[in-house]
């Protein structure tokens, strides 16, 4: 039985959040959330989750070191989860998306070293971040390792606010660590996908029409390609990253090696619901996507022998059921 562990995760109302309360709530252990509520939700799952466990909610402003030092008590793991994400943001308030994102992150570390030092925090990056790569050379390998370059292919392009701060918080969490002897680590999230994800993706994007017998069916980027990861997976990949000292001041990729095309992505969910519409539409891939994404995925598995255990239809089956009821 492992020893109860003090948690802090930021950003706990979100997707990722709130999957990672659970499974530390699963294992015994006492989290305190923060968020603001910007886009994660109080929802009825979230209450059930911070009602029935040892769970502690803080609202506080994590733009500033004096909301960090409202934070109360010792954590053993702390996930830096918080920030601004989702593409119509990025073109919405570019500047709050840096400001904010930024913000949080030197703080963090701030906090961090002078308030928790003796304990590991996680800090979570993405894809994002090497994504300018492709769309400046058209070239990235396939499937993509943790050590290809960083670009922001066009600075005037508020599409790549997010990336450029997760690019820089990466830097920030691997020189803060050197510099004041910290225990960090860095992980990279490839669609991360399972219930309550939001509603502004491609899975829930497609259960919704499937619900609502959309036909024709739009299908945009049709054969563009994703490695889709089950939530719980991923939440079990941040977890024995943060419990190991084999990747301390480390980045990894959290993915699967199986890449989907969309178009297939979408038989499979026609499939699972038992409804196939008679027509397709086909359109462009939304602005700013790239074509093929696949991360490679065997650095993590060589430091803590994790692999994704849930294969894309059976994670399909347990989010549809889920969403099929929210529209």
């Amino acid at each position: 039985m492992t020893q109860k562990k003090n948690v802090l995760i930021t950003g706990g109302a979100g997707f990722i959040g709130l999957h990672l309360t659970k499974l530390h709530v699963k294992r015994g252990d006492s989290v305190t959330i923060i968020d603001n509520f910007f886009r994660g939700k109080s929802d009825p799952d979230f209450k059930r989750v911070v009602e029935a466990g040892d769970v502690k909610l803080l609202e506080t402003d994590l733009t500033t070191l004096e909301g960090w030092n409202k934070i109360d008590g010792d954590f053993d793991y702390v996930y830096h989860l918080a920030a601004v994400n989702g593409t119509d943001l990025f073109y919405k308030i570019p500047h709050e998306v840096l400001r904010i994102n930024l913000l949080t992150a030197i703080y963090s570390l701030e906090w961090f070293k002078n308030q928790n030092k003796k304990s590991k925090i996680l800090f979570t990056s993405s894809n994002e971040a090497y994504a300018g790569a492709l769309e400046a050379f058209n070239k990235l390998p396939i499937p993509t390792p943790e050590d290809v370059p960083l670009v922001i292919s066009d600075v005037k392009n508020p599409r790549w606010t997010y990336a450029s701060t997760k690019a820089i918080g990466e830097q920030l969490y691997l020189h803060y660590a050197k510099s004041f002897d910290l225990r960090t680590v860095i992980v990279r999230p490839h669609n991360f996908y399972g219930p309550r994800a939001g509603f502004n993706h491609v899975i829930p994007q497609f259960i919704e029409r499937i619900t609502k017998k959309t036909d024709p069916f739009p299908i945009f980027g049709a054969d563009d390609t994703r490695s889709f990861c089950y939530i719980q997976d991923a939440v079990e990949a941040m977890l024995a990253v943060m419990e190991s000292d084999k990747t301390d001041n480390d980045i990894y990729h959290i993915g699967t090696t199986d890449e989907t095309v969309i178009s297939d992505l979408a038989e499979t969910l026609f499939n699972i619901s038992s409804w196939h519409p008679k027509k397709l539409t086909i359109k462009k891939s939304p602005e700013g996507s790239v074509k093929r994404r696949l991360a490679d995925v065997s650095k993590i598995e060589k430091a803590v022998g994790w692999k994704a255990q849930t294969n894309l239809h059976d994670g399909l089956v347990k989010t549809f059921k889920w969403y099929k009821d929210k529209f």
